[in-house]
């Protein structure tokens, strides 16, 4: 078997060290927002597809996947495919869960906006639990949007401190 890409190169450990401190803030930033703002109510802020964001905004801020446009774009979008196809069909849950993921991504290509935790987001809101479900279109603006823009905002930070690293590479 030939292969057109190649293994990645190492990380110094000074890279590997921001990078964590740039995911810890950026978990904690919206985990935060989470436990303050939303303490007794049944809306969430903290899903899984942000753990996966954290990965490209601050592991390989530089990658296309990690730009603003993709971020935000892909995850906003993914929300929606995933309430609509939760809240407007009627298929068994392992064809809706199918259903909302490969919609999402034929959407992110169309748009330019291909995030892969996108479809984690439009995934979890087909399968999320009560909490989830019980936010319907909600869940597109909390958490998605918010939680993807404060991950972005961290990221803007982080990656634009060391002369290393430059933040965004592009918005649009």
């Amino acid at each position: 078997m030939t292969s057109v890409t190649k293994p990645s190169e190492p990380v110094s450990s000074a890279e590997i060290l921001w990078s964590w401190l740039g995911a810890f803030l950026g978990i904690a930033m919206v985990a935060y927002l989470d436990e303050r703002l939303q303490a007794g109510t049944d809306l969430v802020w903290l899903i899984g597809s942000f753990g996966a964001s954290a990965v490209l905004l601050y592991g390989v801020p530089h990658s296309p996947l990690a730009q603003p446009r993709n971020v935000f774009g892909g995850h906003v979008l993914s929300a929606l495919i995933g309430v609509l196809v939760a809240s407007l069909t009627t298929v068994p849950l392992w064809m809706a869960a199918a259903l909302a993921v490969s919609t999402s991504i034929a959407v992110m290509q169309m748009t330019r906006t291909v995030h892969p935790p996108g479809g984690a987001t439009a995934l979890i809101a087909v399968i999320g639990g009560p909490k989830i479900k019980a936010l319907a279109y909600l869940y597109v603006l909390l958490p998605v949007a918010v939680g993807a823009l404060a991950l972005l905002l961290v990221a803007l930070l982080m990656n634009n401190v060391l002369r290393s690293r430059r933040y965004p590479e592009f918005w649009f």
